[in-house]
C-alpha cells in the first residue's frame, strides 16, 4: 500500500500534527499535498476542540519546495490553467496564515522555496542547528510570487531583495536574525522544544489566542487610525465581558487554574 502524501493526527489534548511524509523526495510538494494541506486547514478551522496545529515531516529534510514533477506539468499546461493552479498555493499560505489556532512549525534540514512560505506563515519556528533555508525560485526562471507576501512581512524588504534576487542558501543563524526562525536548537531536542511550545499555548484562554493572532494581522498591516484605535477598544471590552475572560479573571483573583488548564 502506498504510503499517504501527508498524515494528520489529533492527540488527547487538541494538538493536531499535520506531517509531510514524502522523505523519498525531501518532502517536496505538489497538487495534491496543496489540496490535502488546505482540507486539513479547514478540518483545524472548524473543530472547536483542537488547541494547537504542529506542522512537522518525515525524513531529513523539512521540504524542498515545489515537486519538479509538478512543476514540469504545469509548464504544459495554459495561462489559464497555471493561475488555476497557483491560486491553490495562494489559498494554502492564506489559510495557514490566518488559522484561528498557533501554528509551530518544525524544520529540521532544508526549507526551500514554497516551503518557506509556510515557515513565515506559522506562528513560530523551531529550527534544528543544520537547517537550511533557500528562496530559490529565480534559478529556475521564475519568481517567489505566492508566497512573498509572507515572506517579505516576516524578513523585510531590504533582506528580500538580497535573497529573493540572489537565491543564496542560508543557515539557521541568519534565518533566525532575520526574523524566520524563532529559536535554534540541537536537532534531537526539536521533539522537546515542541512540547514546550505547545505546554506554553495550551495554558492559554484559547479564544483569547484566537483573537489575540487576529489582533497582530490586523495591527501589523495597517495604520494606526481611528479605526485602528477604536477596533482595540472594542475587542479588549469584548474578551473582558467574555465567559473566558471572565474565568480568567475569576481565577486569577481566587489563586486557581482556569477552566482551560484543568
Amino acid at each position: 500500500m502506498t504510503e499517504p502524501k501527508l498524515l494528520f493526527e489529533v492527540d488527547s489534548r487538541g494538538v493536531a500534527t499535520l506531517t509531510l511524509n514524502r522523505p523519498e523526495v525531501h518532502n517536496a510538494f505538489d497538487d495534491e499535498v496543496i489540496g490535502a494541506l488546505i482540507a486539513r486547514l479547514e478540518e483545524v478551522e472548524s473543530n472547536s476542540n483542537i488547541r494547537a496545529l504542529v506542522l512537522r515531516s518525515n525524513g531529513k529534510h523539512f521540504s524542498a519546495g515545489a515537486d519538479l514533477g509538478w512543476m514540469k506539468r504545469m509548464a504544459d499546461l495554459t495561462y489559464d490553467q497555471n493561475l488555476a493552479d497557483a491560486g491553490e498555493l495562494a489559498t494554502l499560505m492564506s489559510r495557514l496564515d490566518a488559522l484561528r489556532v498557533p501554528v509551530l512549525t518544525l524544520v529540521q534540514g532544508a526549507a526551500y522555496a514554497g516551503a518557506l512560505g509556510l515557515v513565515c506563515c506559522s506562528d513560530v519556528t523551531l529550527a534544528s542547528t543544520r537547517a537550511t533555508f533557500c528562496i530559490s525560485e529565480v534559478n529556475l526562471g521564475l519568481a517567489p510570487a505566492v508566497i512573498s507576501p509572507y515572506v517579505v512581512a516576516v524578513m523585510g524588504a531590504r533582506a528580500a531583495r538580497r535573497y529573493f534576487l540572489s537565491a543564496e542558501v542560508f543557515d539557521a543563524d541568519e534565518a533566525q536574525r532575520l526574523g524566520i526562525v524563532t529559536e535554534i536548537v540541537d536537532e534531537f531536542e526539536l521533539d522537546s522544544a515542541c512540547e514546550r511550545v505547545i505546554t506554553n499555548w495550551l495554558a492559554k484562554g484559547p479564544v483569547a489566542l484566537a483573537r489575540t493572532k487576529a489582533l497582530i494581522r490586523r495591527v501589523a498591516r495597517a495604520p494606526v487610525d481611528d479605526a485602528m484605535i477604536e477596533s482595540t477598544i472594542a475587542l479588549i471590552a469584548e474578551l473582558r465581558v467574555s465567559a473566558e475572560g471572565q474565568e480568567g479573571l475569576a481565577a486569577f483573583f481566587e489563586k486557581r487554574n482556569p477552566s482551560w488548564r484543568e
